[in-house]
C-alpha cells in the first residue's frame, strides 16, 4: 500500500481566516461545529478526527503513555503545511507528530528531553523491509546472554531474559547510544524490542503484566503473578519481533526522500533547528504532575541501557509553575517558526476539568509574537484510555482534546 495515498496531500490554507471557516463548518462527521466565546477565548467544538480505533497508518501502533492519535497532527498537517514543509514537535515522546509529516512528505523534526524518544522515532523515519529484519536477527548470538538482574524474574521466564540479555549485547554493537551512525536495521529491531519488553498478551516477552504503555514495579509485578497464580511462560523473542514488524509495516513505511531531524534536550531550548525554518509545530506538554515519565518507563530503559535518574524531566505541580514552562517552550517557538507558521498546542483534561490547561496556554502566549486564533475542542463519543481502565466515558480519564491555535506574526 502506498502510505501517501492514506491521507491528503492538500494545499496550505492561505490565511487563518479560511482556516478558520473551514473549521467553524466542518461537518465530515455529521456533526455542525459548536462556536461559543468563553472569558475572550473563542472555542470551536465538533468531532474533527475519528474516535476509532486503529484508524491510522499502522507503523503507528506503538505504545506510549499520554500520546494523542495519527488523526490529529494530520489533520494541521494537511490544512496548514504543504509537501516539503517542516513540521516539529518539541515533546514528541512516541514520535507521532514528526511519523505523521514524514507519511504524509513533509520534513520530520522532532526534540524530546528523553533520549528513549529518539530510539521510538528515528527507526519508523527510515525504509526498512521484513527481510532485511529477519536476517538480522538471524546474526543474533542468543548464547551470549546472562541473566544480570534476577528482579526481573518477575516478568520473565529465565531462558527469555537470557535472550533479551543477549539481544541487549548485539544492540550495542550494531546500535550503540550516542553514535551520530547506526545501523537502520539494529535500530528497528531496538525499537520493536522496547515496545514489546511488558504487556497483557503472549504478544508481549513478558507473562501477563499491564497495558504496555506503562511498566509496573518489580513488586506490583510479582503480585500480579501471586493473584494470577502462574509464572512468566517462555517466549520466543525473535517470532515476537517479526510478528510486530510485520503488524507495523502492513501498511508500508516512511518514504526515503523524507528529510528527518531529531534532537534530545529540553523544549525550549532547541538550539540545532535554526531561527525561521519551521512552518508548523503540533505538540502536547506534559500534563502537571498526573504522567510519571520515568516510572512509566523504568523497564524500557534497563533495556536500552538509559538511566532514568539522568533524564531531567519536569513535574511541574502548580499552575504557576507550567505557565511559566509553557511561556519557555512557546519563546522557542516564536524563534524557530516562519513568520506565518502555526503551533497546534493540545491539552487535554486534568483533574476532573478542574484545571483547564488551555487557558494557562492562552495566557503564556498574551506576550509572545503570536496571533491566538483560539481553541478547538475535538469531543469524542470514546476514548479507549478510559474504556481500557474500565472507566465510563465522560467520566474519567481525557475523553477531548483541547487544541490552542497560534499564528506566528
Amino acid at each position: 500500500m502506498n502510505q501517501l495515498s492514506l491521507f491528503p496531500l492538500a494545499d496550505r490554507s492561505s490565511s487563518p481566516e479560511d482556516f478558520v471557516e473551514e473549521i467553524s463548518n466542518f461537518a465530515d462527521f455529521g456533526k455542525e461545529t459548536s462556536i461559543e466565546e468563553v472569558d475572550g477565548i473563542r472555542y470551536f467544538v465538533n468531532e474533527f478526527w475519528t474516535a476509532g480505533q486503529r484508524q491510522a497508518h499502522s507503523i503507528h501502533e506503538v505504545s506510549y503513555r499520554a500520546c494523542f492519535k495519527a488523526q490529529l497532527p494530520e489533520f494541521f498537517i494537511s490544512r496548514l503545511t504543504n509537501p516539503g514543509d517542516v513540521v516539529f514537535d518539541p515533546f514528541m515522546g512516541r514520535g507521532t507528530t514528526p511519523v505523521q509529516a514524514a507519511l504524509m512528505g513533509r520534513q520530520a523534526f522532532g526534540n524530546d528531553i528523553n533520549p528513549l524518544s529518539t530510539l521510538l522515532t528515528r527507526p519508523r523515519l527510515r525504509p526498512i523491509s521484513l527481510q532485511s529484519v529477519a536476517s538480522a536477527l538471524k546474526t543474533v548470538d542468543w548464547s551470549r546472554g546472562a541473566i544480570q538482574r534476577e528482579d526481573l524474574l518477575a516478568f520473565y521466564h529465565p531462558a527469555t531474559l537470557r535472550n533479551l540479555e543477549a539481544l541487549r549485547l548485539w544492540l550495542a554493537e550494531r546500535a550503540p547510544l550516542g553514535a551520530e551512525q547506526v545501523d537502520p536495521v539494529a535500530d528497528w529491531i531496538r525499537m520493536v524490542a522496547i515496545n514489546r519488553l511488558s504487556g497483557h498478551s503472549p504478544g508481549f516477552f513478558s507473562g501477563r503484566s499491564m497495558p504496555p504503555n506503562q511498566a509496573v514495579s518489580v513488586k506490583a509485578q510479582l503480585k500480579i503473578n501471586e493473584k494470577l497464580g502462574v509464572s512468566p511462560p517462555e517466549r520466543d523473542v525473535a517470532a515476537v519481533i517479526m510478528k510486530k514488524s510485520k503488524t507495523l509495516l502492513k501498511d508500508g513505511c516512511a518514504p526515503s526522500q523524507v528529510r528527518s531531524s531529531l534532537h534530545i534536550g529540553a523544549a525550549w531550548d532547541v538550539a540545532g533547528i535554526p531561527d525561521a525554518t519551521v512552518d508548523l509545530t503540533v505538540t502536547s506538554p506534559p500534563f502537571l504532575d498526573i504522567v510519571h515519565y520515568a516510572a512509566d518507563n523504568w523497564l524500557r530503559c534497563w533495556f536500552a541501557g538509559i538511566d532514568p535518574e539522568m533524564v531531567a524531566i519536569d513535574m511541574h505541580r502548580t499552575e504557576d509553575a507550567w505557565t511559566a514552562m509553557v511561556q519557555r517552550v512557546l519563546a522557542e517557538q516564536a524563534r524557530i517558526l516562519r513568520p506565518g507558521g502555526y503551533v497546534a498546542f493540545e491539552v487535554g483534561e486534568v483533574r476532573n476539568g478542574k484545571v483547564l490547561l488551555e487557558r494557562l496556554v492562552w495566557k503564556a502566549a498574551e506576550e509572545l509574537p503570536f496571533r491566538r486564533i483560539g481553541v478547538m475542542v475535538n469531543d469524542q463519543e470514546f476514548t479507549k484510555t478510559a474504556n481500557c481502565w474500565g472507566v465510563s466515558n465522560g467520566a474519567q480519564g481525557t475523553n477531548t482534546n483541547r487544541i490552542v491555535l497560534l499564528q506566528r506574526l
